[in-house]
C-alpha cells in the first residue's frame, strides 16, 4: 500500500476508487474503500480520465528538457487508445507510485525514465482501455470482445460507440486487471511516431514556470556566502555591513556557509557582498592544479582494487608479438547547467513544502524529513521543469539550505546559488588518469588489454558501502564491460587521496572512460594494419547491438568513401545504459593554430523500441553538442585550496559557429527498451581523437584536446 500518501496529494487527486503501488518489477492493483463516486476514473497512479474525454498521464520523473514526459504519454496513450489530442501530462508529488521500480526511489537518472518503467507504463494503459471496453459492453449488453477502441472511443459493430469520458464512471467502479493484454508493436499508433512534444508551446511562449520562478506570499530570498577552500569554516564573522544593507532580512549560519536572507535576490547578493569573514585554513590549503596531478600519477603504481581478471594479461603480453603502451589524462568537469541551483522552501507546523528543479524526489523528501523531524509523508516536494541537469540536480545540499533556513526564520525561503558558488561548490566529474597495455599476435589479433585507471570515486561519497574492496563500480563504467571479446584481461583501479567532492554527469564513468578505450581502441588497429571499423567489428559477438549499430554507422556514414582534402575520420562506440551509440566524426585541423573543427557527426543507435524519435534525435544531438565541448574546451582549475575558476568567463563552452553538422539514424531494434539520455555522450571525443590522428597523425590522449601541442606536433 502507499503508506505515505500526503493528505494534500490525497486530496488533489480526487476520491479515488482505485489506488495502485508499485514494487520492484511488478504493478500491484489495489481496490481502495469504495466511497463517494469518483470525479475521474484513476485505474493507475499515472493515469487519469475525466469526464469531459481528457487524459492525464501523471508523470513521476523530472523534465530535464529530455522528452520523456510526452514520451511517457505516448506509450500510455498508445496501449490505452487515447485520442492524442486529449492528453496532457501532470508532475506528480513526489509519492511511492512514482518511485523507480528498480531502484526504490523516486529519481530521474541513468537514462532510466523509460527503459524502467516500459512494461509498467504499457500495462497501465492496457489496464485502462480494458475497463472502458468492459464498461461499455455492460451498458450495451454485449460482449467484450465484440468492441474496438480508437481515438478515445469505444465501438461496437453495429454502429454504437461511446467516448472514453462518457464511459469513465462506469470504468471507475471495475475491477483493475492484473495483466491486461498488451499491443503488438504493428499495432502501434503513437510509439515510433513523430508526434507533437507536449511542453514544447509553453517553453517557447515563455509560460514555463522553473524553480527559479517560484514564488510565495511572504517568501524572502537568500544567498550564502562558501568557504572559498575545500573544507574551510568560518572563523570569525562581521554581519554588521550586511544587515545595514537595504532589504536584509537576517544573516544567519548554514553549516559551513552563511546564509544572507533579503527581499529580493539583489539585496541578498549585495548583503553577502558586505559580510566579512575571517576562514579557516581548509583541509588542503596547497591544493592546485600541480598536486592534483601529482596524487593522480602517484596512485598508476602501487596497490590497485581488481575490477575484472579474465585469463591472464601479463603472460599475454608478454607473449604478444606487438605490445603498445599509452597513458590517457582527463581533467574535473562542471555540470555548468543554464538555471542556478535553487530551491524553495516552506516548514510550516505539521508539514514542510518543496519547490524545487530536482533529480532526486526520494532525497530531498527523506532530508526535509530529517531535518523537520516529519514523516516523509508530511514532506510535500514539488518538482519543476529544470533548466538542465545532467546528474547534478540529484543532489541535496540546496534543500538542507532552504530547509533550515525557513525553518529558523518561520516563512518561506528561496535559495539561489549564483554562477561563481556553480563553479566553486560542484560536484564534478572525476578527472583521471590511466595507463593501457593491449598486445597483438603476428596476425594482428588482440589477446591482451591491461588497464589501470585512477579516478575519484562517486560512490564513497554518496553510498560508502557501494564501494567493496576498494572498487567504485561507476568508476571502471565502460572499460569493464567493453563490447569487444577479449581472452586476457586486467583491470585495476585506484582512488586518490582528494578533497574535490565528485557526482554525477550525464554518462558517469563511460563519459571519460569511452574516451580512453576507444581511443586506444584505434591505437591497436593502426599497430595491427587494420581498418579501425573492421578491428572492432571482429572483436564484437557477430550481430550483437554493438555490432549492429556499428555495422549501421559505416554504412550511413559512407566509411571507406572520399572524402575532402584535408580532412580525416574517426570512430567509436559505446555500450552503455541499455543502448548502443557509434559515431563518426569528420574533422579538420588548422596546421597554424592547431585548432580543430568538426564539420560533420554522423551517429546510430540502437535504443531497442524507438517510442519517440524526434526525442532520441533530439538527445543524440544535444549529447554530441555536450561531448565536444567537454573534449574543446572545458577544464575546472584549482589554487590555493580550491576552485579556480569562476564563471562562464573562465570556463569556455562551445559556441554555435563549433557545432558540426549531425545527422542521425536510429535502428530497427529487436533489443530490449534502452536509454537515451546519456549513451550519445562518450563516442564523441574519440571519434574527434581518432579523425585528428587520420588527418593528422597525432594522437590526442588528454582532454581537453591541447591545441598548442597540436600545431608544434603537425609543423
Amino acid at each position: 500500500m502507499i503508506e505515505d500518501l500526503s493528505r494534500r496529494y490525497f486530496l488533489k487527486s480526487g476520491l479515488l476508487v482505485l489506488a495502485a503501488a508499485i514494487t520492484p518489477g511488478a504493478i500491484v492493483l489495489l481496490n481502495a474503500s469504495p466511497g463517494a463516486a469518483a470525479p475521474s476514473f484513476r485505474p493507475h497512479a499515472f493515469v487519469e480520465l475525466d469526464a469531459d474525454g481528457s487524459v492525464t498521464v501523471w508523470v513521476g520523473q523530472t523534465d530535464l528538457g529530455q522528452g520523456t514526459h510526452t514520451g511517457i504519454a505516448m506509450i500510455v496513450a498508445d496501449e490505452m487508445d487515447a485520442d492524442w489530442n486529449s492528453v496532457r501530462t501532470r508532475m506528480a508529488l513526489a509519492a511511492e507510485p512514482f518511485k523507480d521500480p528498480e531502484w526504490g526511489m523516486q529519481a530521474t537518472g541513468g537514462s532510466t525514465s523509460i527503459r524502467h518503467r516500459w512494461d509498467m507504463l504499457r500495462k497501465a494503459g492496457a489496464a485502462a482501455r480494458l475497463m472502458l471496453v468492459q464498461a461499455a459492453a455492460r451498458q450495451w449488453g454485449v460482449e467484450p470482445s465484440a468492441c474496438t477502441t480508437g481515438a478515445g472511443r469505444v465501438r461496437h459493430p453495429d454502429g454504437r460507440s461511446a467516448g472514453y469520458g462518457e464511459l469513465a464512471a462506469r470504468a471507475a467502479a471495475l475491477q483493475v486487471p492484473a495483466d491486461p493484454p498488451l499491443k503488438k508493436p504493428r499495432d502501434y499508433a503513437f510509439i515510433g511516431t513523430m508526434k507533437r512534444r507536449l511542453d514544447m508551446e509553453d517553453k517557447v511562449q515563455g509560460r514555463t514556470a522553473f524553480g527559479i520562478d517560484a514564488r510565495l506570499p511572504g517568501m524572502c530570498v537568500a544567498v550564502l556566502a562558501r568557504p572559498p577552500r575545500f573544507g574551510a569554516r568560518p572563523a570569525a564573522l562581521d554581519a554588521d555591513g550586511a544587515r545595514q544593507v537595504r532589504g536584509v532580512l537576517d544573516v544567519i549560519p548554514v553549516g559551513d556557509a552563511v546564509a544572507v536572507c533579503a527581499e529580493s535576490t539583489w539585496s541578498a547578493m549585495q548583503g553577502r557582498d558586505a559580510l566579512k569573514i575571517t576562514w579557516s585554513e581548509g583541509s588542503h590549503p596547497d591544493l592546485s592544479n600541480e598536486t592534483i596531478a601529482a596524487e593522480l600519477l602517484s596512485k598508476l603504481d602501487g596497490p590497485a582494487a581488481v575490477a575484472e581478471d579474465a585469463g591472464n594479461a601479463a603472460e599475454a603480453l608478454a607473449g604478444a608479438a606487438t605490445v603498445v603502451e599509452s597513458a590517457y589524462s582527463v581533467p574535473y568537469v562542471a555540470h555548468a547547467q543554464l538555471e542556478p541551483t535553487n530551491c524553495t522552501a516552506h516548514v510550516e507546523k505539521d508539514r514542510c513544502r518543496i519547490w524545487a528543479p530536482t533529480q532526486g524526489q526520494t532525497a530531498a523528501q527523506s532530508e526535509a524529513a530529517r531535518l523537520c523531524g516529519l514523516p516523509p509523508g508530511k514532506v510535500e516536494v514539488m518538482t519543476t521543469p529544470c533548466g538542465g541537469g545532467f546528474g547534478r540536480r540529484g543532489e541535496t545540499e540546496v534543500v538542507t539550505e532552504a530547509v533550515s533556513l525557513s525553518k529558523a526564520l518561520k516563512r518561506p525561503v528561496k535559495v539561489v546559488w549564483t554562477r561563481d558558488d556553480e563553479f566553486a561548490h560542484d560536484v564534478f566529474r572525476p578527472a583521471s588518469i590511466c595507463r593501457i597495455r593491449g598486445g597483438l599476435d603476428r596476425d594482428g589479433n588482440l589477446v591482451a588489454w591491461s588497464h589501470r585507471l585512477v579516478a575519484s570515486s562517486i560512490m564513497s561519497r554518496l553510498w560508502p558501502s557501494a564501494v567493496q574492496n576498494g572498487l567504485d563500480p561507476t568508476s571502471v563504467e565502460g572499460v569493464e564491460g567493453m563490447p569487444y571479446a577479449i581472452p586476457n584481461r586486467r583491470i585495476e583501479y585506484a582512488i586518490p587521496d582528494l578533497p574535490i567532492p565528485v557526482g554525477w554527469l550525464r554518462s558517469v564513468g563511460n563519459s571519460y572512460n569511452c574516451f580512453t578505450v576507444e581511443s586506444f581502441m584505434d591505437e591497436l588497429a593502426h599497430a595491427a594494419g587494420s581498418d579501425p571499423v573492421d578491428f572492432r567489428l571482429g572483436l564484437m559477438e557477430k550481430d550483437s547491438r554493438p555490432y549492429r549499430t556499428l555495422s549501421l554507422l559505416a554504412e550511413k556514414a559512407g566509411w571507406g568513401g572520399p572524402l575532402p582534402t584535408g580532412r580525416g575520420r574517426g570512430v567509436a562506440v559505446t555500450d552503455c545504459f541499455g543502448s548502443s551509440v557509434a559515431q563518426m566524426a569528420e574533422v579538420s585541423v588548422d596546421g597554424k593554430t592547431g585548432g580543430i573543427t568538426v564539420h560533420r557527426v554522423v551517429c546510430a543507435v540502437d535504443c531497442g523500441p524507438a517510442v519517440y524519435p524526434d526525442a532520441i534525435v533530439a538527445q543524440m544531438e544535444g549529447a554530441v553538442v555536450m561531448g565536444l565541448s567537454i573534449a574543446l574546451h572545458e577544464r575546472v582549475k584549482f589554487a590555493k585550496g580550491g576552485v579556480a575558476t569562476s564563471g562562464f568567463s573562465q570556463y569556455r563552452l562551445l559556441g554555435m559557429k563549433e557545432a558540426p553538422a549531425v545527422e542521425v539514424f536510429i535502428a530497427e531494434s529487436r533489443h530490449p527498451v534502452g536509454g537515451i539520455g546519456e549513451p550519445g555522450l562518450p563516442p564523441i571525443a574519440p571519434a574527434v581523437a581518432n579523425a585528428v590522428f587520420a588527418v593528422t597523425g597525432v594522437r590526442m590522449r588528454e582532454l581537453p584536446f591541447n591545441t598548442e601541442a597540436l600545431k608544434t606536433a603537425v609543423a
